[in-house]
């Protein structure tokens, strides 16, 4: 595997996403990490945060255990509690095709919170088959299988503190 983002760096874009959040919500924020993938990026960036800010989790998948996204949506798990009125960011771990992301905004939004914008640690524009807003962007990456800080395959490596790039043959 080459590493793609180091942790330094990840570590020095997360502060400075949680800056603009603060900087656009400073009277508080809540979040909502998108399970599984996004709970390495929530838990460093709330901790960077110097507003209040409440945590909520929702789980959707679109990949199952392959590489690419089926393009189906499953909502895995909903909210423990409700977003009317509230400032609300979802904390996405990686923007690919976008189809995921907008069933989320969408789904989010009819539920009346004050303001919803979106943070993502990685987003692959050259992938999208839709187009979705995100306001918080952590690293523009090319359209590469990739893993850690959070991002898996099949479950693994979701526990290694950078982004590497998973070779097609180590998936087989």
């Amino acid at each position: 595997m080459d590493v793609l983002i180091s942790t330094e760096d990840i570590q020095r874009r997360v502060r400075d996403i949680a800056a603009d959040i603060a900087r656009d919500h400073p009277r508080g924020v809540h979040l909502i990490a998108v399970l599984k993938g996004a709970f390495v990026f929530l838990s460093d960036l709330a901790r960077a945060l110097t507003v209040p800010c409440s945590l909520d989790f929702i789980a959707v998948s679109s990949y199952g255990k392959s590489t690419s996204s089926s393009g189906q949506v499953q909502l895995l798990k909903d909210l423990d509690s409700g977003l009317e009125g509230r400032e609300v960011v979802i904390v996405e771990d990686i923007v690919d095709t976008g189809l995921t992301l907008s069933y989320l905004q969408d789904i989010l939004r009819a539920r009346s919170p004050r303001s919803l914008r979106t943070a993502c640690l990685l987003s692959k524009p050259s992938h999208r088959q839709t187009d979705v807003k995100v306001e918080y962007v952590g690293f523009e990456i090319e359209d590469k299988f990739v893993i850690g800080y959070g991002l898996d395959f099949a479950e693994q490596y979701r526990n290694l503190p950078y982004i590497a790039v998973m070779d097609k043959a180590e998936v087989i």
